[in-house]
């Protein structure tokens, strides 16, 4: 059996590759010829090598799952997550760590590369801080309770399956309007909460809320940011009890 990490690497090493010789060639010809156009090709050659070495340095920490690029210090979460949602099956997801992220833990987004490609093709991210940094409050990612990253995962993979039903036209605008609209965005963030919560994911979508709402160190003001673009607790309970009714 193929180590998972090997198969992930592939494409990398084959860039990689590619960027070296470039590099070689490239180099020559410009201590050869010293020619600024040469000179300027060698330089974008050696930002490709760097670029591609970066990228291998992130991935060679991560594991290839079914069209997915998991984290391994995170594998376990994330597949739980990923049972509950068989639709983003053959969906490429890539779990990516950011050292940190403006306002939130974690950002679901499609790959700008694959935003004209058709919906099949089309890849995503999810965007994750390796700190919840928030009023002062740090948490570094293995210190967040299991249940409670897994609820998290959830209402982002949530926000896949709202983008991965919408054209590319669609999905650009929606874009536009969550950067300009809080209601827009509210809409948004409430859609993610109940694609989770119809994938039987409640219980860590609320362990999730609780987990926020209730911590004593967050101040009022960021949990009535929660309160007002998130479900709460209570709108969570009334949206299960109206699908077990169903």
């Amino acid at each position: 059996m193929n180590n998972p990490k090997q198969s992930c690497l592939s494409k990398e090493l084959s860039f990689l590759s590619y960027a070296l010789i470039s590099l070689k060639v490239l180099i020559y010809l410009a201590y050869s010829k010293m020619q600024y156009s040469q000179f300027l090709k060698t330089t974008l050659s050696i930002s490709l090598f760097i670029m591609a070495t970066n990228r291998i340095m992130a991935i060679s920490d991560s594991i290839c799952l079914k069209n997915k690029i998991i984290p391994s210090l995170i594998i376990s979460e994330v597949r739980t997550a990923l049972l509950h949602y068989p639709e983003l099956d053959g969906v490429a997801i890539e779990f990516k760590f950011k050292p940190s992220l403006k306002k939130s833990f974690m950002k679901a987004q499609p790959k700008f590369s694959s935003l004209f490609m058709s919906k099949n093709k089309r890849t995503y991210l999810i965007l994750i801080s390796e700190t919840f940094k928030i009023d002062g409050l740090q948490l570094h990612i293995k210190d967040i309770p299991k249940n409670v990253m897994i609820g998290w995962l959830g209402h982002e993979l949530g926000h896949i399956m709202d983008y991965h039903r919408r054209n590319n036209l669609n999905l650009i605008f929606f874009g536009l309007k969550y950067l300009i609209s809080s209601n827009y965005i509210r809409e948004a963030e409430r859609v993610a909460d109940t694609y989770a919560i119809k994938h039987s994911m409640k219980h860590y979508i609320l362990a999730t809320k609780k987990f926020i709402l209730n911590h004593s160190s967050l101040s009022e003001k960021y949990k009535a940011r929660i309160r007002r673009l998130y479900l709460s607790p209570d709108e969570i309970l009334l949206l299960i009890k109206e699908q077990e009714a169903n």
